[in-house]
């Protein structure tokens, strides 16, 4: 099981999730890869995927390296099929209720937040909890159709705790989350489905808490 120390950065303010890749930067936060090809025979393709983490009193502070050899964003809004586009995931366990979330963006912003204690009946967060969820992307935020070229691409995300909308989070110091991170692309021309976290099942699936990691804050 992967285990991951999470860096805490003391700010004044919250930073805007475009100067996110910098301040990683200057505080040597280092880039952990998504590599895991849980399912080699029907879905080989593995593109290059990285992220890396900090957090600071108040939010969560997640950004995600990709290359890929095509991208694609038509979800066309937050709480869409996202995971159908190029899209990063992140899914985390806040409490110990076994209430856990997904939070998954695309490849230009659009994001998708959801709990529950298992995958059917998940509650998807209201838009007024997605506005606060600070978002950059290297690729901009319009829609794009399947473009078949080599390219890279970031997203910064900063991430308040009221992301966690079922829950009341005011801290994260001390805590050990239980968590997994993914790359996916359900609908590109090379489908894919790569995990931080091995998972072990007969076919893709990333609701299994079973096989999250672990972070420590």
């Amino acid at each position: 099981m992967n285990n991951l120390k999470i860096q805490k950065i003391n700010v004044a303010q919250q930073p805007d999730a475009a100067s996110l890749p910098a301040l990683l930067d200057r505080m040597g936060v280092d880039f952990q890869p998504i590599n895991q090809v849980n399912w080699p025979d029907e879905y080989p393709y593995q593109p290059a995927v990285a992220f890396r983490m900090a957090y600071t009193d108040g939010a969560l502070l997640l950004h995600y390296r990709v290359s890929e050899e095509s991208v694609r964003s038509v979800a066309g809004r937050d709480n869409g099929p996202v995971w159908e586009d190029s899209c990063v995931e992140f899914f985390s366990i806040p409490a110990g209720d076994g209430v856990y979330y997904n939070m998954e963006c695309n490849c230009t912003g659009r994001l998708l937040v959801g709990g529950g204690a298992g995958r059917k009946g998940r509650q998807h967060a209201p838009q007024e909890v997605l506005d606060k969820v600070g978002r950059w992307s290297s690729l901009g935020s319009g829609d794009l159709e399947e473009c078949k070229a080599p390219e890279v691409w970031e997203v910064a995300l900063v991430i308040p705790f009221s992301t966690y909308f079922l829950h009341h989070l005011t801290s994260l110091d001390g805590c050990t989350v239980r968590a997994n991170f993914y790359k996916c692309g359900d609908k590109l021309s090379k489908p894919h489905f790569l995990s931080w976290n091995p998972i072990v099942w007969e076919k893709p699936n990333f609701h299994l808490p079973d096989f999250f990691g672990t972070l420590e804050f």
